[in-house]
């Protein structure tokens, strides 16, 4: 009766420990985004006063007032929602086509193919050959510069590909029993049962896709109508910096740059970049957990 007590006792207070544990890590995960999203609602001459925490002291919207007065800020933003969507879906499925080649047994260059990919997991070719690469292409000043060089990322493939291994290959040989092709069966039997993972590389995709910034600034800085919002959202934040220390702001009116802070600004920055990605999240969860699980237990 006694070790039994002790044991329940036990048990309460390893739960008790986990809860507490799991609040921490929870309080310490969501207090920077909210302590973000206050100095972001705060007025920015009172934000150099510090001690904000969890509620802005002073409300205001004119921190997010000053980000869209940029001109080109709605075309940035549609750029970035494009190269989100054309690069996640093309990048889905060209992985996963590819992964279904490298998945099939009786594929004779299964080994060589992969073994190249590990290699290009290894070995970059480095940013002046790459940017010479894009040049000889012609995709310099191209919206097709956000989407090609990154079609296919052999991670990608490899999550894909150990997720596909684990599919019954019965269900294959039935289907061209009953005379399908492979497309026929790569579309209709692979794919739908490949969603979990297919689900998590999409979000790892689309978030690479939508925080890009470097290569519009690489390749498209030059032509107003291609940039995206994470490069038009780096400037203002430059241009804020600049402004601190004696520069004309943007606009040239020192009143508008009375106005603004670079802490204020930067916060107003982080939600209107993150806010997207933190709306499209849940949707997703429920197959990115599966996905990544399943999909990292196998080599």
């Amino acid at each position: 009766m006694n070790l039994v007590w002790k044991a329940k006792l036990a048990d309460r207070l390893f739960d008790l420990f986990l809860y507490l544990f799991m609040i921490t890590v929870g309080i310490v995960t969501v207090y920077p985004f909210l302590n973000m999203l206050a100095i972001s609602l705060n007025d920015a001459v009172d934000s150099v006063r510090g001690s904000i925490y969890l509620l802005p002291r002073e409300f205001t919207w004119e921190n997010y007032k000053q980000i869209f007065m940029y001109s080109n800020l709605l075309t940035a933003f549609k750029n970035s929602v494009l190269r989100t969507v054309i690069g996640t879906v093309l990048g889905i499925l060209s992985a996963s086509m590819i992964a279904y080649v490298l998945s099939r047994k009786d594929f004779i260059a299964r080994k060589p193919i992969s073994l190249i990919f590990v290699l290009t997991l290894y070995f970059s070719g480095g940013l002046i050959p790459g940017y010479m690469l894009m040049r000889e292409l012609h995709l310099m000043n191209t919206f097709w510069v956000y989407i090609l060089p990154g079609l296919v990322n052999a991670w990608n493939v490899f999550v894909i590909r150990s997720y596909m291994d684990g599919l019954p290959i019965s269900l294959q040989e039935s289907a061209k029993l009953d005379g399908a092709n492979d497309l026929t069966i790569f579309f209709k039997i692979i794919l739908p049962l490949c969603k979990p993972v297919l689900a998590t590389i999409a979000l790892f995709i689309a978030v690479g896709q939508w925080n890009s910034w470097f290569d519009t600034f690489l390749y498209n800085s030059g032509t107003a109508e291609l940039t995206t919002l994470q490069y038009e959202l780096m400037k203002i934040l430059s241009n804020t910096q600049a402004g601190t220390s004696g520069d004309l702001s943007r606009t040239g009116d020192p009143s508008v740059s009375a106005q603004v802070s670079p802490e204020s600004i930067r916060a107003a920055i982080t939600i209107t970049a993150t806010l997207p990605i933190l709306i499209v999240y849940p949707f997703l969860q429920k197959y990115f957990v599966k996905g990544l699980t399943l999909g990292a237990v196998k080599s």
